[in-house]
């Protein structure tokens, strides 16, 4: 089956939904080199992702926090984003509630 020529999603509501599941990740969109998704952290939970096989953005889209890549500690906030190499050890701390917009360049393997 052939990639969609185009695709809607509303990435607040995936958000508003997991941050009253306290907290996740849903995948909105996925095609062969491209996947998108909402994470949604809400204290005290802590982060427990791993590194990932793709090149990631993250774009906030509501609250602050910092985001931990390989030891050097970036403040994130709503409006802001952060490129995360493939297979770099981060993770998102000192955060009441966080949602991002994860972007993954499925194109290429770490």
């Amino acid at each position: 089956m052939a990639p969609p020529i185009s695709d809607a999603f509303d990435v607040r509501h995936v958000a508003q939904r997991l941050a009253a599941d306290n907290g996740g990740y849903e995948v909105v969109h996925s095609t062969p080199g491209l996947e998108l998704g909402v994470y949604v952290l809400v204290a005290p939970e802590p982060d427990k992702q791993q590194p990932h096989e793709w090149d990631e953005i993250y774009v906030v889209l509501e609250g602050r926090g910092t985001l931990n890549v390989e030891g050097e500690e970036l403040p994130v906030e709503e409006g802001g984003a952060v490129y995360v190499k493939a297979g770099a050890e981060h993770r998102f701390t000192g955060y009441e509630g966080l949602s991002v917009l994860v972007i993954f360049d499925k194109s290429q393997t770490a």
